[in-house]
């Protein structure tokens, strides 16, 4: 049932009460009305015959009959003479007025007044005078229809008028309906006009402010979702261009260890031997042979310095641990004075080669800066597995994490954070509760995972 005609039943409800109210107290006052009139006319008729039909009556029956014939009906009452032996002599006439209809019988129950009856007695016999509403009842039981039809008609009108003024009023909910139909559509753009009335006016303003804040909501999303798109192509971009580093940086490195470095031996190897063969006799050569012999091993042992900065070539050959225990005990001979600890347990024999590379860049970072640094007397490295994850910590006892870490500038770290964004992990930089700095990364091993599940 819509609104409208549920508010329009209401004010015909609340219109047929007050008809109803109106009709009875209508009959009310019609029936107090009733009982009064027929009293009234009964008491004054009453008194007035008595007194002239004892006149009439002491010349005979005849005289007294002859005198109601010409008097005629007296209204709403009823005059019957009869004489000793209870013969009829007479009988008031018929009453012209609203001849052949009669009020229904219910409602002359509802109105009647008492019955009211006078007896005058004479000497031949008497004359009785009755009391006869029923003119009287029909007189209101008219009044009753007319009022009943003016209200059902008022009903019918008002219920019209009501009926057209809530279309109009309503008007405006059909265009909201309208619009939340679009909205639900998948139409976001649409706005309501100014609708008319305060509460339509509220409603409309509500719905366009509705519809604004979905549009930005959707608009954020939408950026969010090319920001998130734009972000998983850089990764991958990065991720690519990071492989690609590794492979020219492991280029390099077996560049310098097979080739460069066999030349600088072969360098050095010569250099001693003119050292040699000029000895005492031109010493001046062998003096500089001897000098090209020490920069050709300096320069040796600075390749070999740099070859696992550039790949960790133990890694292919080692594993995870093994290189970081190779990387612990370059840190201890370059480092002598300072402690370096390692703890390495429960690492899963197959690693990912990205989680392997990262786990390796991430402790030779945190090496550094603490060696470098953060003027450490004690350092400890731990890898461990956690759960599905490769948990990588490096602490020390120096003077901790500088306040502006994380701004840019900071290459090595945000290079390092990037790798574990880029496996799913996450990478932090924290001051320890006792000293010092602790460097954690927490890598997923999830790939490994949904590899051995594929391979199942």
């Amino acid at each position: 049932m819509s609104l409208r005609l549920r508010i329009n039943l209401i004010v015909a409800g609340i219109v047929t009460v007050l008809v109803a109210a109106m009709i009875a107290l209508q009959l009310d006052n019609l029936r107090n009305a009733v009982r009064e009139e027929i009293a009234a006319t009964h008491r004054v008729s009453t008194q007035l015959l008595a007194r002239v039909a004892l006149v009439y009556a002491q010349s005979g029956p005849h005289a007294l009959v002859r005198f109601l014939d010409r008097l005629g009906r007296v209204r709403a009452n009823e005059i019957t003479v009869t004489d000793a032996g209870g013969t009829v002599l007479y009988r008031s006439p018929p009453s012209t007025y609203k001849m052949g209809r009669e009020a229904p019988r219910w409602f002359a129950a509802l109105v009647l007044p008492p019955p009211s009856r006078q007896v005058i007695q004479f000497g031949w016999g008497r004359m009785t005078i009755e009391a006869e509403p029923s003119r009287a009842v029909l007189d209101g039981w008219d009044e009753v229809v007319t009022l009943a039809a003016i209200g059902a008609a008022g009903l019918l009108v008002i219920n019209l008028l009501v009926f057209w003024a809530m279309g109009r009023a309503l008007r405006p909910l059909s265009q909201i309906v309208s619009a939340l139909d679009r909205l639900k559509a998948g139409d976001f753009s649409v706005t309501l006009p100014a609708l008319p009335g305060r509460e339509a006016g509220a409603l409309a303003a509500a719905f366009n402010r509705m519809a604004a804040v979905l549009q930005e909501n959707l608009a954020n999303r939408q950026r969010a979702f090319e920001a998130e798109r734009r972000l998983s192509a850089s990764r991958e971009l990065a991720g690519l261009i990071e492989t690609h580093i590794e492979s020219e940086r492991r280029e390099i490195a077996r560049a310098l260890h097979d080739e460069l470095g066999q030349s600088v031996t072969a360098i050095r190897s010569l250099a001693l031997s003119v050292a040699r063969r000029c000895g005492e006799a031109d010493r001046e050569s062998a003096q500089a042979a001897g000098v090209i012999a020490e920069e050709a091993g300096r320069l040796y042992e600075a390749m070999h310095s740099m070859i696992p900065r550039l790949a960790p070539m133990e890694l292919e050959t080692l594993g995870l641990a093994g290189a970081i225990a190779g990387l612990v005990e370059r840190a201890r001979a370059a480092h002598p004075g300072v402690s370096i600890e390692q703890d390495l347990r429960e690492l899963p024999p197959e690693l990912p080669a990205a989680a392997t590379l990262a786990a390796y860049r991430i402790v030779q970072e945190g090496l550094t800066n603490a060696l470098q640094h953060s003027a450490a007397r004690r350092v400890r490295v731990l890898v461990a597995r956690e759960d599905e994850a490769l948990v990588v910590r490096v602490l020390d006892d120096g003077v901790g994490p500088p306040a502006d870490w994380s701004r840019p500038g900071h290459f090595g770290l945000r290079w390092l954070g990037d790798r574990a964004d880029a496996l799913g992990g996450e990478l932090g930089l924290a001051r320890r509760a006792e000293g010092g700095t602790e460097l954690r990364a927490r890598l997923p091993l999830a790939p490994v995972a949904a590899a051995a599940e594929a391979a199942a």
